[in-house]
C-alpha cells in the first residue's frame, strides 16, 4: 500500500497490556487486524502509568509480577477507512477507550530517497 500524504484520522485504543483475545495479546490482535485490513499504519506505545475505569493505578516503578501496564494502539490512515475498521475494534475490545482525531499525516517515503554513488541511501544531513 502507498502511503498517506493529507487530511487522515487517528483512532487511539487504549487498553491493559495483559488484554488477551483468544490468548494472544489484544493489542497483537488490533494490529494484525489493522493491516489485513489494510491501514495505512499501527502501533503500540507501552505507557508507564496510569489508570483508566476501574481508578487502579497500573505503574511501572512498583514491583509486580501482575503488572498490567496501559498501552496505547494508534491506527492512522483516512477517515473513511478507520471508521470502516471500528466494527472490527467492536468484536475485540471489551473494557478500554477508543479515541478519534483528525490529523494531518505527512509521509516520509525511505525508499525513494536519492542515493549516494556507492548504492548507499541517502540521509536527510549529509555533512561531509
Amino acid at each position: 500500500m502507498t502511503g498517506l500524504t493529507g487530511s487522515a484520522l487517528r483512532l487511539t485504543v487504549f487498553i491493559g497490556e495483559n488484554d488477551t483475545w483468544h490468548h494472544r495479546p489484544l493489542y497483537s490482535e488490533i494490529v494484525h487486524r489493522a493491516h489485513a485490513a489494510g491501514l495505512a499504519g499501527a502501533s503500540v506505545f507501552r505507557g508507564i502509568e496510569g489508570f483508566g475505569a476501574s481508578s487502579l493505578v497500573h505503574t511501572s516503578r512498583l514491583l509486580s509480577l501482575s503488572e498490567d501496564l496501559p498501552v496505547a494502539v494508534v491506527v492512522v490512515d483516512t477517515e473513511e477507512r478507520v471508521r470502516a475498521f471500528l466494527p472490527e475494534l467492536d468484536a475485540l475490545v471489551t473494557e478500554g477507550l477508543v479515541t478519534l482525531d483528525a490529523c494531518e499525516a505527512v509521509r516520509y517515503p525511505g525508499d525513494e530517497r536519492p542515493s549516494d554513488p556507492s548504492g548507499h541511501p541517502g540521509t536527510k544531513d549529509e555533512r561531509p
